[in-house]
């Protein structure tokens, strides 16, 4: 699952909240300062920009469909 929209995904994180008691959420900056290692195999990839959940999850079951 990826945002390709950088203002979605900044909205994303600065406005969730956290369901576990004590649990820390990153903010922006650590968010974009995290390091990130690609992916080296193959992967169902989701870009969740400008999509419903559902519309994410429906790309999602199809990635996995074999074939």
């Amino acid at each position: 699952m990826v945002c390709s929209d950088p203002a979605e995904h900044r909205r994303r994180v600065t406005s969730r909240s956290v369901d576990i008691p004590g649990l820390p959420l990153p903010d922006w900056q650590q968010v974009v300062g995290r390091e990130y290692e690609p992916w080296g195999r193959e992967r169902v990839l989701v870009d969740t920009a400008g999509q419903s959940p559902r519309q994410s999850l429906a790309l999602l079951l199809r990635g996995l469909q074999p074939g």
